[in-house]
């Protein structure tokens, strides 16, 4: 399939552009194994966003009921237009996701999953997206760089633990499902990449607000050094004293810092907060 695919861009005068992170994977297996992973059915409606070649846009068809494919790069057109060519149950939308009403857009799919091979440049947004703005998205099986599919997974008190763990951990439960090395694409990346699924799970941490304990997540490793107590003074603009108080009430160390809380913690912070702010 890499050779084909390499005639047809050839023949398509498509050149990969690095600004937007092309990456393209074109071993069938892989492609196979990354829609089984995902667990497609055929009553599926899969979301896929970067769909490059549509070399796993098409694997994705073969499984799901309906592809929703969105694509930046205009350029793919008549790539696509050859690589998709008799596949009829996938749509190509060249639009950028980020921009993409997402509250509109579930109105029309219902239910969801999102398979994708993300572009690595915008992985961290596209997934707070998805996790926040939507209501409907059932899972997540994408492929991401493998030092970000290790923060997406960590544990609190390690180094990989991050403001995305505790964000993802909120609604949903990651697990790396597969380790991809840099051989497997075109061109090939610098570094090794891993498939990471993330499985939605609404109400697997209570809390009161989840756009608050969001704030709080990022205003606790807004300064990685600093401790907790500062952080939240700084964005919430709270006294020390009832700053400490807040922090004590849920049990926590006054010089603990951010990557030492788990999300449970977390969300007591955030319910703590709530009750005073």
């Amino acid at each position: 399939m890499e050779n084909d695919l390499k005639s047809v861009l050839s023949e398509c005068g498509f050149s990969f552009k690095k600004k937007f992170g092309q990456n393209f994977i074109t071993d069938k297996n892989l492609l196979a194994s990354i829609v089984s992973a995902a667990g497609v059915t055929d009553n599926d409606t899969v979301i896929e966003i970067g769909c490059g070649a549509g070399t796993l846009t098409r694997a994705i068809a073969e499984k799901a009921e309906r592809v929703i494919a969105f694509e930046v790069d205009s350029a793919l057109k008549p790539v696509l237009s050859r690589t998709l060519a008799g596949v009829e149950n996938a749509e190509v939308v060249f639009k950028d996701f980020l921009k993409v009403d997402l509250p509109e857009l579930e109105k029309e799919t219902g239910e969801y999953c999102v398979v994708a091979n993300l572009p690595y440049y915008v992985t961290t947004p596209l997934i707070c997206k998805l996790l926040e703005e939507g209501k409907n998205c059932k899972s997540l099986t994408v492929m991401v760089q493998e030092e970000v599919a290790e923060r997406f997974c960590a544990k609190e008190n390690t180094s990989e633990y991050g403001a995305i763990t505790a964000v993802i951990a909120l609604r949903a439960r990651a697990e790396i499902v597969k380790r991809v090395p840099r051989t497997m694409f075109t061109p090939r990346p610098n570094v090794d990449s891993a498939v990471v699924k993330l499985t939605v799970e609404d109400g697997r941490i209570a809390v009161k607000d989840a756009a608050l304990y969001i704030k709080v997540v990022h205003a606790a490793f807004a300064a990685r050094r600093k401790t907790l107590e500062n952080n939240l003074v700084n964005a919430f603009k709270l006294t020390r004293e009832v700053a400490q108080s807040v922090i004590s009430d849920c049990g926590i160390d006054l010089k603990a810092r951010g990557e030492t809380l788990s999300p449970k913690l977390f969300a007591a912070l955030a319910d703590k907060l709530h009750e005073i702010l």
